[in-house]
């Protein structure tokens, strides 16, 4: 998956800020790559966030539908949706679409 990579990169003395596009799409990719679930704890730290902003993101991309808060055997877990699938499928093409005109997102 690295050709749709969204990760920012970092220079010596220069810290780049994820968008908020790229953080979703870096938690819904974890969410891809577990089969489609994955425990806060998992979200947390393959998204590289802090609790109080996972919280904030995983909220606002399930009042959007592309994520679903599930419990399974008591413990929380979050599933990406066919909207949330769709999601990472357009933002792949607008990383490739603002790639060919030299802009990095």
């Amino acid at each position: 998956m690295a050709e749709d990579n969204f990760t920012v990169k970092y220079e010596k003395g220069k810290v780049e800020r994820r968008t908020k596009l790229t953080i979703f799409v870096d938690i819904l990719r974890v969410l891809q790559r577990n089969n489609g679930t994955a425990k806060p704890t998992h979200i947390l730290y393959g998204a590289n966030l802090s609790h109080k902003r996972m919280k904030q993101y995983l909220q606002e991309l399930q009042s959007n539908g592309f994520i679903e808060q599930k419990n399974e055997r008591g413990k929380t877990v979050y599933r990406i949706t066919d909207k949330g699938q769709k999601f990472l499928m357009e933002a792949k093409k607008i990383k490739q679409f603002s790639e060919a005109f030299g802009i990095e997102l």
